[in-house]
C-alpha cells in the first residue's frame, strides 16, 4: 500500500507534507491539486513531516491537499529512442507534450519518453542457456549511426541464466524480448529498456580509467591553449552574450565525439529557441546527415522552477552515463 500525506505548508516551490507512513529520501510524490497530479521530490524529512520541492508552479496549491507517495526515487527511461529527442528535465518529449496541450504547457501532464508504438529491429547476441549479469548486452538494435546495445537492467544482483530468447525481428520497446530465471528459480522478462534513478550513478565498471587522450573539439584556440580531456570536465565562464552559447554548439557540431547531450539548464529563452532550431537543420560532418540523429536535448529555462531544472542535469549525466556503458564517446 502506498504512504500518502496532507500538505501541512507551503513556501515558494517547498511544500511540506505530514505522511501517514515510511518516505525515503528523493522518493517522487504526486500532490492532487484538482484535476491536476503534481510530481515532487522528497529532499528533506524531519519526524513525520517530509518536504518536497515540486517540479511544478505551486500556485493553487493549499494546506490539506492529498498527496500520494509512488515509492520510487526520480527516475528516466533508458532504450532505443533516446536520440534525436526534446525532453525537458522530467524526460517528457517536448514535440508530443505539445502536440498533447498546446505550446502553452499545462501543469501535472506527464508523457512516456519512449514510443511504445514504434517498432526496432532487434537482433539478439544471446542464447539459451547463456549467463547474465546486470550491464551485459542481450542484442542490438540500428538507431542512428550507430547500434544501440539493449542491456540488462542496472539494478540486478544476481546471475540470470537465459531460458527463452526471441528471434530476430522487430518489437516495440515494451515487448518482452528475453526470459531468464535465477539460482532460486525466479524468473525475469527482459524488455528492451528499463527504468534508472537520476540520482544514483551507474557504476557498473571495475575501474575508473584516467583521461590521457584530448578530446579534439576542432576549434583551434581551445584545442592549442585550453585542450580539453575526452572524460574529463571542463566549463566556458562569460558575462551575458560572450558568446558561451555559441562555443558549446561549435563544440557539440565538431567534437571527435559519439553522442552529443545538450542540458540548456537556466539558459534564456531565446538561446534555447535558438538551439532547438537550428540543430535540427545542422549537418555531422561525420555522417553527411542531421546533426539530431546522434543528438540529445534537454530543454529547462531560467524561467523554469528551480527543481525542474536542476533535474535536467542529472537527466542528462544519466543518459550520458547509459551510452557510456555502451563503449560510445
Amino acid at each position: 500500500m502506498s504512504t500518502t500525506g496532507k500538505v501541512v505548508a507551503i513556501n515558494g516551490n517547498m511544500v511540506s507534507v505530514k505522511a501517514d507512513g515510511n518516505v525515503i529520501m528523493n522518493e517522487v510524490g504526486y500532490i492532487l491539486n484538482g484535476d491536476k497530479r503534481l510530481k515532487a521530490e522528497v529532499i528533506r524529512i524531519r519526524g513525520e513531516v517530509a518536504q518536497l520541492q515540486v517540479f511544478e508552479q505551486t500556485r493553487g496549491i493549499g494546506v490539506g491537499d492529498e498527496v500520494n507517495f509512488s515509492g520510487e526515487m526520480l527516475a528516466v527511461e533508458l532504450g532505443p529512442g533516446l536520440l534525436g529527442q526534446i525532453y525537458d528535465g522530467l524526460q517528457n518529449p517536448l514535440p508530443e507534450l505539445a502536440e498533447k496541450t498546446g505550446f502553452f504547457l499545462e501543469r501535472g501532464v506527464y508523457l512516456e519518453a519512449l514510443s511504445r508504438t514504434k517498432q526496432w529491429s532487434f537482433k539478439p547476441s544471446v542464447s539459451i542457456g547463456d549467463k547474465v549479469n546486470a550491464g551485459d548486452y542481450l542484442g542490438v538494435v540500428p538507431e542512428g549511426p550507430y547500434e544501440h546495445k539493449v542491456m540488462v537492467p542496472f539494478n540486478l544482483r544476481e546471475e540470470y541464466i537465459v531460458k527463452a530468447v526471441v528471434s530476430e525481428g522487430s518489437y516495440t520497446v515494451s515487448e518482452k524480448i528475453v526470459e531468464a530465471e535465477d539460482s532460486r528459480g525466479g524468473k525475469k522478462s527482459f524488455t528492451m529498456f528499463f527504468e534508472w534513478p537520476v540520482k544514483r550513478p551507474i557504476t557498473l565498471y571495475e575501474e575508473r580509467l584516467k583521461p590521457v587522450e584530448p578530446m579534439v573539439s576542432k576549434v583551434r584556440l581551445m584545442d592549442t591553449f585550453f585542450p580539453v580531456a575526452k572524460g574529463g570536465t571542463y566549463c566556458i565562464p562569460g558575462p551575458f552574450g560572450a558568446g558561451k552559447t555559441v562555443l558549446q554548439q561549435i563544440t557539440s557540431r565538431h567534437a571527435e565525439v559519439d553522442i552529443v547531450i545538450i542540458a540548456a539548464c537556466g539558459e534564456r529563452a531565446g538561446e534555447v529557441v535558438e538551439t532547438l532550431k537550428e540543430f535540427p537543420e545542422l549537418i555531422d560532418p561525420k555522417t553527411g546527415k542531421s546533426l539530431m540523429e546522434r543528438t540529445i536535448i534537454i530543454s529547462n529555462t531560467s524561467s523554469m522552477p528551480v527543481a525542474s531544472r536542476e533535474a535536467s542535469v542529472y537527466t542528462a549525466v544519466t543518459l550520458g552515463e547509459y551510452y557510456r556503458q555502451m563503449g560510445l564517446d
